[in-house]
């Protein structure tokens, strides 16, 4: 397979799949905010979700913690276009760099 239609190929499912962890924290968005809310250390995750979501999505092309960090960011109801711009092209540049260090 060519480089470019692998990259492409594992882009899009990639993105494919930060959007659906965006859009399942966006419905679990009532019952965990009741739950968090609940708390003082909920209160205070919420507050940091919300305050510092956007530069915690930098860390989101990191293998183990990305995912977790796509739901949060439905969560927190993070701006979809935003998101989708910042994670996607980060994990499209994670793959661009490792079809360049494999070829």
């Amino acid at each position: 397979m060519p480089l470019f239609n692998a990259l492409l190929s594992a882009s899009f499912g990639n993105i494919l799949a930060i959007v659906f962890n965006y859009f399942l924290g966006y419905l679990l968005y009532e019952k965990t905010k009741i739950k968090l809310l609940k708390s003082q250390v909920g209160k205070k995750a919420y507050r940091y979700g919300h305050g510092y979501g956007y530069y915690a999505l930098v860390l989101s092309w990191l293998p183990i913690v990305g995912d977790p960090l796509t739901v949060v960011a439905g969560l927190v109801r993070l701006r979809f276009v935003w998101f989708v711009l910042i994670v996607g092209s980060l994990r499209v540049a994670r793959y661009y760099f490792l079809a360049q260090i494999i070829n």
